[in-house]
């Protein structure tokens, strides 16, 4: 399984490809970097391929493999080309997104399969569909592979044991991810075609996403009512399927709530959101700067010097932490932030732009420029986080 969706992230135009990304062990050991891409294994697969271990040695007893280690050894290696074989799976969508600008963070294995984490999604449909459609028919094509060793070499014992096993496995992962619903490939290929049609790659998003809910249920629910009372949840197949469902069935609602958030970023502006501001000299008292700003019916104070050139934003949480009989005892400028170039952004900025220049620069409040450099007013964050939390 190779979920793609919810790791892919919107950039603003003219953004600057992210710089080779440093090892990060919230994500596991890093095992290799092929073509530079960092590839984490979860903890949680050492657990789960151990497991794996296990559940294909039993599966073994019906073959000519009749000691017990042999077993083992065979179920351990079949494992390990497993992952082997999703690994290669995830370069291909790294290598084909790479050929299309798109720079690509890591590529994660986890229990249940891996994915490539693209840093932009696609620039067109097109794109799209190359990206996504690339990972299965890679992994058909080492089904292919395996075939052609059988039918070459025909061998026997252990390794055609193993190569059966990989063309197996390989036939089902690409097969299972042509699927059309989110998170899976064939998800993405659906949101390319929808994309294609409507013009909206949020619609196609939103589209994919309750496909993959759909097929989520249906992977439950078809083996039970074709199988009835011979299914239970002690069956191993069973409980497999029961984690993959839900599995895509949390993903796809990412998905859903990704793609609605995105499409009414552009609400975000900069402009709409800013608070008027006057300015103020910052050795006046608190209690004039505020009658000054109520009268002006402002919400912001921005302090200036003897040229009239803002140099620090008044904190709104330190104005109303301070008790108003201590006001006209306080200089308005002790209560002021003096201003850095991150806390200075122009008042066009809207979207992502706008969400990445604050993620930036943390602060409370920003000073809103015109490109003429004059001000426009302060941008509060608990403004920007309410209409955020509106989106």
């Amino acid at each position: 399984m190779t979920p793609e969706q919810g790791q892919q992230q919107d950039q603003p135009p003219g953004a600057q490809p992210p710089q080779r990304p440093r090892r990060d062990a919230r994500y596991g050991i890093v095992i290799a970097r092929p073509f530079g891409v960092p590839v984490y294994i979860s903890p949680y697969w050492f657990l789960v391929a151990g497991l794996f271990v296990l559940f294909y040695a039993d599966s073994f007893r019906v073959s000519p493999i009749h000691q017990e280690w042999v077993r083992y050894a065979v179920a351990a290696t079949f494992v390990i080309l497993l992952f082997a074989s999703v690994l290669v799976h995830e370069l291909s969508h790294c290598v084909v997104a790479r050929a299309f600008g798109l720079p690509v963070r890591r590529i994660l294995l986890y229990p249940l399969g891996g994915f490539s984490e693209i840093e932009q999604e696609p620039q067109t449909p097109a794109r799209e569909f190359a990206v996504s459609v690339v990972g299965p028919l890679t992994s058909l094509a080492l089904a292919g592979c395996g075939w052609g060793l059988d039918v070459a070499l025909n061998p026997g014992g252990i390794p055609r044991v193993l190569i059966d096993q990989l063309i197996l496995a390989n036939l089902v992962l690409g097969v299972f991810n042509l699927l059309p619903g989110l998170p899976l490939d064939g998800g993405r290929i659906l949101r390319a075609g929808v994309w294609k049609l409507t013009g909206r790659p949020g619609t196609a998003t939103i589209a994919a996403a309750w496909a993959g809910r759909a097929l989520a249920v249906a992977l439950v629910a078809v083996p039970v009512l074709m199988l009835g009372g011979r299914l239970s949840l002690t069956n191993t197949y069973l409980l497999w399927l029961v984690v993959i469902a839900v599995f895509m069935w949390v993903s796809s609602g990412q998905a859903i709530r990704a793609a609605k958030v995105r499409d009414r970023l552009p609400g975000l502006q900069a402009r709409r959101l800013a608070r008027r501001a006057i300015a103020i000299p910052g050795n006046i008292p608190l209690a004039e700067a505020i009658r000054r700003a109520d009268e002006a019916q402002a919400r912001a104070l921005v302090v200036v010097d003897h040229d009239a050139t803002p140099i620090a934003i008044v904190n709104e949480t330190a104005v109303m932490a301070t008790p108003p009989q201590r006001r006209p005892w306080i200089d308005v400028g002790s209560l002021a932030r003096a201003l850095e170039p991150g806390i200075v952004l122009s008042a066009d900025l809207s979207g992502m732009e706008l969400i990445e220049a604050v993620q930036r620069s943390p602060a409370t409040e920003y000073l809103l420029i015109e490109p003429s450099g004059q001000v426009f007013g302060v941008l509060a964050t608990s403004d920007l986080d309410r209409a955020f939390a509106g989106v």
